[in-house]
């Protein structure tokens, strides 16, 4: 039984979207000159939104990468937002875009902290090498995740492509420490 409840905070979605047609970059930027274009730097053209707070990478392709959503349907209505206001701006988009999820970065506190020594002996797909990084890296098989776990009992959750792979990630992460008597709590909660 776990004593206490994980918060979950998902901090930022990336999506990639086609809208199966080219794109004329050059043209995107002088008629919305918000949009940054530096082909010599990078092949992309980076549309930020305020609403919501995204930015969508556009690819002479046609592909798109949208980044800083903070849900799955926040990233689709970014990238459908985008794709309104440039046909408003008469670029010429024939179809609807297709949008998948490719991650979903969580943050999460479990509430007390962890025994990263004990937790990399006892975690199976850990690694613990804290003069590289202060975290365990846990590698959770399904859900396909990566949880960064930290000594504060503060987790970063990577790789779900659906927002509950994450609740359920962290339920397990955390059933399995309680279980395994990894967490150790501030002020422990007696156990009827």
């Amino acid at each position: 039984m776990v004593q206490t409840k994980a918060v979950i905070a998902i901090v930022n979605v990336v999506a990639s979207a086609t809208i199966e047609q080219k794109l004329d970059l050059v043209d995107i930027t002088k008629k919305f000159p918000h949009v940054e274009y530096h082909p010599e730097q990078f092949p992309g053209a980076v549309f930020r939104l305020q609403e919501p707070k995204t930015a969508t990478l556009l690819f002479g392709s046609g592909n798109m990468v949208c980044t800083g959503a903070k849900s799955e349907e926040m990233a689709i209505q970014a990238v459908n937002t985008v794709v309104r206001k440039l046909r408003k701006g008469r670029i010429k988009i024939k179809k609807e875009p297709k949008v998948t999820i490719q991650n979903i970065v969580s943050s999460i506190n479990l509430g007390g902290k962890v025994n990263l020594e004990q937790a990399a002996r006892t975690l199976p797909r850990s690694m613990y090498e804290p003069e590289q990084f202060p975290g365990l890296i846990h590698r959770m098989l399904d859900p396909k995740t990566v949880i960064l776990i930290f000594a504060s009992g503060k987790l970063v959750c990577v790789g779900a492509k659906l927002e509950k792979e994450i609740h359920r990630s962290v339920n397990q992460i955390h059933s399995l420490l309680e279980e395994k008597n990894l967490m150790v709590y501030e002020n422990p909660v007696l156990k009827i």
